[in-house]
């Protein structure tokens, strides 16, 4: 911890407490109003939160490096330093084409059709069901059935890595009882995925064995590839089963969009937009400032030091969006920054795009109103935004 506190914006905010987790928008205004940067003294670490700073130090890795990791902790830094987001280019450059090859249009092409008709059957059996889980019954689905077979994840693995991954964010964040949860579950799936690695377990065709067979060839490390095998169980699960869930309790709880949506399917991926937008998946991670980092205001980030970037305050910064609380599916300012930006944006945004609006579309064609029957539960986590449960029910269009 720093000894002596540095100049500039501070707050004695925990942004990692329950309270603020749990409901962190609020919070993110304030340290926005502080400044374009505000020194933590609880986590030592400067919380960067508006939109344009934001988004210039996502495009700027030179500045505020990943190579150091992307947690609040050294622990998870080392445990991750082959992970594909704890590299800066050039290495982070050629490790990230071979995922780019597996998850780029001209790959996703070939699923197109399976996932859009998955998504009707989906939509389907849940109205046929009456009240389900938003999560485990409708969230889940395409990661688990589509989107595991593209990958090429063995079928009796596949609820163990999706445990795993839940709660492994966690690790990312200040040392703590979470963080410690969180690393014991990293530690399972790493090794988890090191097995199947070396018993080459992997579904031959997969994306998964491209990489592994790269491994083979001596282009990679075995280390390499786990890491990078690591990366596919992130973009198979996070920002799509978060987004998916939280698109549900959005249209529960703003019955006008679901009608416009209803009265115009074609503003599917502009409502996935919106809502990655409004919740954002990941809310936060760690950079290392490299050099003296000067935001838009003129406050300094002095070499050396932690930012915490903040993909979920800057979708909610008022200088940018209009009434940026408000969840409107054909907004006018659509770029937003729930994916990423620059060289570490999400490399499978492509495939959760292509889920979101398959899915918002199929309910869109099937379903007159979603409804909320029970009391939501939010997981609580360091890093990701996400519920652990929902009650919903679908109305049947007439």
């Amino acid at each position: 911890m720093a000894t002596i506190a540095p100049a500039g914006p501070q707050s004695e905010i925990d942004l990692y407490s329950d309270e603020v987790l749990l409901d962190p928008f609020a919070t993110y205004g304030q340290l926005r109003d502080l400044g374009g940067a505000v020194y933590l003294p609880k986590v030592d670490a400067w919380f960067v939160g508006r939109y344009g700073d934001v988004r210039s130090a996502l495009n700027n890795w030179k500045l505020f490096s990943s190579d150091k990791g992307i947690g609040l902790n050294a622990v998870i830094n080392k445990a991750w330093n082959e992970a594909l987001i704890c590299q800066d280019p050039p290495v982070h450059t050629e490790r990230r084409r071979l995922i780019n090859e597996a998850l780029g249009p001209r790959s996703l092409k070939t699923v197109e059709d399976t996932v859009r008709a998955r998504a009707g059957d989906l939509v389907d059996r849940l109205l046929a069901k009456g009240e389900f889980d938003g999560v485990a019954d409708f969230a889940h689905d395409l990661p688990i059935n589509v989107v595991m077979d593209l990958i090429g994840w063995p079928l009796d693995i596949r609820p163990r890595l999706l445990k795993f991954a839940d709660g492994s964010w966690n690790a990312a964040g200040p040392v703590g009882t979470r963080m410690e949860s969180g690393l014991g579950q990293l530690e399972q799936m790493m090794g988890l995925i090191a097995e199947i690695y070396d018993e080459n377990r992997l579904v031959p065709g997969g994306f998964a064995a491209q990489l592994v067979d790269a491994a083979h060839a001596g282009l990679i490390t075995r280390e390499t590839a786990i890491g990078m095998l690591a990366g596919y169980v992130v973009a198979a699960f996070e920002t799509t089963i978060s987004a998916m869930a939280s698109g549900l309790w959005l249209f529960a709880q703003n019955p006008s969009e679901w009608d416009k949506l209803r009265s115009n399917p074609g503003l599917a991926m502009q409502a996935a937009n919106e809502i990655v937008r409004i919740e954002s998946p990941i809310q936060n991670f760690a950079r290392f400032v490299t050099d003296d980092a000067v935001m838009g205001d003129r406050t300094i980030i002095p070499a050396n030091s932690w930012a915490i970037v903040s993909y979920g305050s800057a979708n909610r910064d008022e200088w940018q969006f209009s009434e940026p609380d408000r969840f409107c599916i054909d907004r006018k300012e659509r770029q937003n920054l729930g994916f990423g930006f620059g060289p570490h944006g999400c490399a499978g945004q492509g495939l959760a795009r292509m889920e979101l609006t398959a899915v918002f579309t199929a309910l869109a064609e099937r379903v007159e109103r979603i409804s909320l029957t029970g009391v939501p539960v939010r997981s609580l986590n360091n890093v990701t935004r996400a519920f652990e449960r929902l009650p919903v029910r679908f109305t049947p269009a007439r």
